[in-house]
């Protein structure tokens, strides 16, 4: 699931701490900052042709050896109205920018009850059926593959 702006600010007004895990299980620092709060239209087509607007709330976290200042929950919620109100953005799902190792991570934003969870984002094809994209075949292991059953021609049925 995907959260939208209305969600995580009626999640922030429940909390007296904010705190983000990436998909490996670790906090982004507590001294993160929010250093942007925008609105992000992708305009594109797909590989089968069909135009596609698509739009995000898009949070950018940094991290910087700022110890000091650590963002309240009411604090951001104040950052996304002020964004929501200055740059006229609607009710839209959030996408969430952190800076991993050697480039900028994507992630949708999810709530276990306790952490905001940064959810990876992943590419796929939107146009399976116009693109020739076989659907994936079902995976067996060697030992729980059965014949199919048939009314006749099946060993030791005698119809051949």
């Amino acid at each position: 699931m995907t959260m939208k702006l209305s969600e995580i600010k009626n999640q922030l007004r429940k909390l007296e701490a904010i705190a983000f895990q990436l998909p490996n299980g670790d906090l982004v620092p507590n001294h993160f900052h929010v250093t942007e709060v925008g609105k992000i239209t992708k305009h594109f087509i797909d590989c089968g042709g069909t135009v596609r607007i698509e739009e995000v709330a898009n949070f950018q976290f940094w991290e910087a050896n700022d110890y000091d200042h650590r963002l309240h929950p009411e604090k951001l919620i104040h950052i996304i109205e002020l964004s929501e109100e200055k740059l006229q953005i609607p009710d839209l799902e959030i996408e969430v920018e952190y800076q991993m190792k050697d480039t900028i991570g994507k992630f949708s934003l999810d709530f276990d009850g306790n952490y905001f969870q940064l959810k990876p984002k992943t590419t796929a094809c939107l146009a399976n059926d116009k693109c020739g994209i076989p659907e994936s075949k079902p995976k067996v292991k060697i030992g729980e593959w059965k014949q199919k059953e048939t009314s006749c021609c099946a060993p030791n049925s005698s119809c051949c």
